[in-house]
């Protein structure tokens, strides 16, 4: 869902309760994982930027939670790992957001930020 709130938070609280506490694991995750990183609300979306470039985004979509991931080298290394998802080139899209490895979504945060390659 794109939105027009100006804070994560607001966002959150716009998603339905049944999706909030999985979005919620989501954003604490990236605060987490992806230290040095600014928090924002870009395209409609939470999304995480370093440098001003934006790098890692989550929303809540009618029929899936996606993942966008904008560092290709990083979403084929983890494709194998995340068998629950559709993976296209930088989206990560979880149907049933109850099969989400969270610990997996960890490590591809990390990865994501150790990561040198330029954005897509």
């Amino acid at each position: 869902m794109t939105s027009k709130a100006a804070t994560v938070t607001a966002y959150l609280a716009e998603i339905p309760e049944e999706r909030r506490a999985v979005m919620t694991k989501l954003r604490k995750l990236c605060k987490e994982n992806l230290g040095g990183y600014e928090e924002s609300m870009a395209y409609g979306l939470p999304t995480y930027k370093r440098n001003g470039a934006p790098e890692v985004a989550f929303a809540s979509q009618k029929q899936h939670v996606s993942l966008y991931v904008m560092k290709k080298d990083v979403v084929d290394e983890f494709r194998a790992a995340i068998p629950a998802a559709k993976i296209g080139k930088g989206c990560i899209k979880f149907a049933n957001p109850k099969k989400i490895d969270f610990e997996v979504i960890g490590r591809l945060l990390r990865r994501t930020a150790a990561s040198t390659e330029a954005a897509c």
